[in-house]
């Protein structure tokens, strides 16, 4: 992918043609030019220098931004910095300067009778070549409209400049002629006079200006939608403290490396992301994920670049630099979003390619037709002609997408929501379905000792030592929960010898010269007989989703260690919230039934769905893709398939980097609450996208008839000064709308709509129960689950290892036989079948 800086564009009918022209070159799959950043994503294996040359023989300029290789642009900050809004200012005043002169020669004096120098008391022709001479300087200081505008109609591709060149040139060349006429009849003072009056250099001049006043107005607001994004590019410290030989130097942050030791002291900010080494400190993170409460950091942490140092020093190591920091990333992702095109603007975009021809037809038949029936009044039928040409405005409709998207993209960027395209901001403001992880999305992700529970005659320090000894050498994340616990208590670890790991089961080894174990109840219960007292504390503990473990010494039962993951502490809230919008919110994970229905239960999700492995949670999207657009938020390599194959896919920003690649929004902050925020931004944007292309459509449907003088007959004609001023606010008031996004509190849910979703047709249900012997732990219950509910008449299984059940829920009639031979193929043994 690569980026380009576009110059020479006016309107979206130039952003449309560039797309053409670029799209034609060999070696690009796609193409979006953004007329609100004049910039140009290109993806494909194109040569830039192939892509340069078309946008350069369709009549614009091209130079490379973004390679693909940094993340910061090339002159990122000169491409974004308002050049434009100076340049335009200038323009206008010199242009009111002459503009002033010229109404108080050309109104003043003649239909008001105000006073004139002597030189031009009873001299209409003296008048008439000073209005020719101010409006020709009018015309010099704006010759950039005439000079864009009739290089894009000789290209046979006109645009806004075109429509305003043509309607001042036609005011200019009838007021020229009309002054021609005039020296004819230099010795009738009265008709002369009565000649003055048909003079249009002042709406020659006036559209002039008043464009220029519309379009720096325009250019003033659309650089204030790039503010989030400027702030982000601004936010890097220029220098930093490196520490080598002992010495602290200071450098610039381009030339810190992988590995230099760098050291940030209270109130400054952080270089580069690192790892911290020495120190403990209070850092502000909020410039990356909008979370105004600092973050506590100590050794073995990680800090951003950007971030802000509170309190202590910190002494750390250089991890990601340059382009490969946190901050460049998400500058990165701002910024392409912003050049891409949300599946909206197509609409915009078609109606731009063919609507300043369509506006030039309208303009030549309507003075055609006033010509005719006005009984040849050329100067009346010029003026309809002028009003048709000069209130057109496909700047509005370009600008209606493109600008609500920069704005809410700079939102999002500000609460840590990256959108990496416009496509994604406008998706997302679409869903009807969002389907959660559990494992770091729900939960925390990090299980941890619940409960302690040892046997009768036996103290919770020798448990607790056991468990530690045996469980020390152990890769499975449960038995490291165990061995942080027991750390954390001070518990000492006895020697261990014979250390052997059995996978699904648990482990075994010789402590103190018994044979003892550690592992699930159902392993335990082929080793040693246990009692209905430990039985029903495990049944109690597994209903409420905890996993417990047994630990076994000798022939002697020591107790058991329950680790269950605990309900981040937003998402019951952040459910909640997604719900009173009327999102339908599921569960979907690979855990066991009973962990994911107590999860489910305590956080209030509306759907569960357990035992799924990777390529069943792409199937399980696909199906709910069928009530609508439907949001995958996951953090895992094991949800990278089914963010991809969702609408939407949402990636935990704390998740693995396949999951961020694989996911069109990224949370910085890995908080569930972030998904309810990036609802509200994409439903507020899309909302301002309607409103804005409502005005534009309306605007122009309802501007031009009137302009062509279909309610002439009712007293209501629309001056070409009155129409060039029209066209110049309408971009305006599109870019302002986009603007008030800024003003809406995404932490408020006044705004909150329900949204409403297809409901499962109802069907008629039946219920089977089959008995399984050889289940031994939950891979077991997810294989049986997997293979059942690939059957398609099954629509639930619910299988338990520990009662040998397989309880289904059924759609249609189905024969036993089938169902046995499915399990059986698996190598389960199938006992009966309910």
């Amino acid at each position: 992918m690569e980026q380009y800086k576009i110059t020479g564009m006016s309107c979206a009918a130039c952003s449309t043609r560039i797309e053409k022209a670029v799209s034609k070159v060999y070696g690009v799959d796609n193409c979006s030019v953004s007329l609100l950043t004049s910039s140009m994503i290109v993806m494909g294996n194109a040569s830039p220098d192939l892509v340069i040359e078309a946008v350069e023989k369709a009549g614009y300029g091209a130079s490379v931004l973004y390679d693909g290789k940094n993340a910061k642009p090339k002159n990122a900050d000169d491409t974004l910095f308002d050049n434009e809004t100076p340049i335009l200012k200038r323009r206008l005043i010199i242009s009111l300067i002459f503009l002033a002169i010229l109404m108080y020669a050309s109104m003043g004096h003649a239909m008001w009778n105000l006073p004139m120098p002597k030189f031009f008391e009873g001299n209409p022709l003296a008048i008439g070549l000073l209005q020719l001479l101010l409006t020709v300087a009018v015309i010099m200081i704006n010759q950039k409209f005439f000079i864009s505008g009739f290089k894009a109609l000789m290209r046979r591709s006109p645009n806004m400049d075109t429509l305003v060149a043509l309607g001042s040139s036609a005011a200019f060349i009838y007021s020229t002629c009309v002054l021609v006429g005039m020296t004819a009849a230099s010795g009738n003072i009265a008709e002369m006079k009565e000649s003055l009056h048909n003079l249009y250099f002042e709406s020659s001049a006036m559209i002039l200006t008043l464009i220029t006043l519309g379009k720096m107005l325009e250019a003033r607001s659309k650089g204030k939608t790039t503010d989030a994004l400027k702030k982000l590019m601004s936010l890097s410290p220029k220098t930093a403290t490196l520490l080598c030989n002992g010495e602290e130097i200071t450098v610039p942050v381009e030339e810190i490396k992988v590995g230099d030791i760098f050291i940030v002291r209270p109130g400054e900010n952080i270089p580069v992301d690192g790892c911290v080494l020495d120190g403990s400190s209070a850092v502000n993170e909020s410039v990356l994920t909008g979370e105004s409460i600092p973050v506590d950091k100590k050794t073995g942490d990680h800090v951003s670049a950007a971030t802000l140092n509170q309190s202590g020093v910190l002494r750390c190591e250089a991890t990601r630099v340059g382009e490969n920091t946190m901050l460049s990333q998400i500058i990165r992702m701002v910024s392409e979003a912003s050049a891409t095109k949300a599946p909206i603007a197509k609409v915009a975009d078609r109606v731009s390619g063919i609507f300043v021809p369509f506006v030039i037809g309208i303009s030549i038949i309507t003075f055609i037709v006033w010509l005719l029936i006005s009984d040849g009044l050329i100067g009346y039928s010029l003026a309809r002609a002028i009003s048709v040409l000069v209130i057109s405005c496909p700047c509005a409709l370009g600008l209606a997408t493109p600008v609500a998207i920069m704005v809410g993209n700079g939102i999002g960027a500000k609460n840590g929501i990256l959108f990496k395209t416009a496509a994604s901001l406008e998706e997302v403001g679409r869903v009807k379905v969002v389907v959660l992880d559990k494992t770091g999305t729900i939960t925390e992700g990090k299980p941890k000792v619940t409960d302690i529970f040892p046997t009768e005659g036996v103290s919770e320090e020798e448990l607790l030592q056991t468990a530690y000894s045996l469980e020390y050498n152990s890769e499975h994340p449960l038995a490291k929960a165990v061995v942080a616990y027991a750390e954390k208590k001070g518990s000492v670890i006895l020697p261990v010898t014979d250390f052997t790991n059995l996978p699904g089961s648990g482990v075994r080894a010789n402590l103190n010269g018994l044979d003892s174990y550690a592992g699930s109840p159902a392993f335990i219960s082929t080793v040693i007989t246990i009692d209905d007292a430990v039985s029903q504390k495990i049944s109690e503990l597994s209903d409420n989703g905890k996993t417990p473990f047994l630990f076994l010494s000798g022939n002697r039962l020591l107790g058991g260690i329950a680790v269950s993951d605990t309900v981040k502490s937003d998402s019951v809230a952040a459910i909640k919230i997604l719900k009173n919008m009327g999102i339908y919110v599921v569960m979907l994970t690979g855990d066991n039934e009973r962990t994911a229905r107590n999860i489910g239960k305590q956080v209030g999700i509306d759907e569960v769905i357990s035992g799924v492995l990777p390529d069943g949670k792409a199937n399980a999207i696909s199906k709910f893709k069928q009530r609508g657009r439907a949001a995958m938020v996951g953090d895992g390599i094991n949800d990278a398939p089914a963010l991809t194959v969702a609408d939407i896919g949402i990636a935990i920003g704390a998740g693995t980097d396949v999951a961020v690649d694989a996911a069109q929004i990224v949370l910085v902050n890995s908080k569930l609450g972030d998904v309810v925020k990036s609802v509200r931004i994409g439903r507020a944007t899309l909302r301002t996208i309607h409103q804005n292309l409502f005005w534009a459509f309306f605007y122009n449907v309802i501007g031009i008839p009137i302009a062509a003088g279909v309610l002439s007959p009712l007293g209501v004609v629309l001056n070409p000064m009155i129409a060039a001023g029209a066209m110049s606010l309408s971009s305006f008031f599109v870019v302002t709308n986009a603007l008030r996004l800024n003003l809406r509190d995404i932490n408020s849910d006044k705004h909150d709509k329900k949204m409403k979703i297809k409901r499962k047709k109802e069907i008629v249900t039946m219920k089977k129960t089959m008995k399984i012997e050889g289940m031994m732990c939950f891979h077991c219950e997810a294989r049986v689950k997997k293979t059942l509910e690939a059957i398609a008449e099954v629509e639930l299984a619910e299988v338990s290892h520990e009662k040998g059940t397989a309880v289904l829920t059924l759609n249609a009639k189905i024969s036993d036989d089938v169902l046995k031979q499915a399990i059986e193929a698996q190598d389960y043994k199938v006992i009966s079948i309910e």
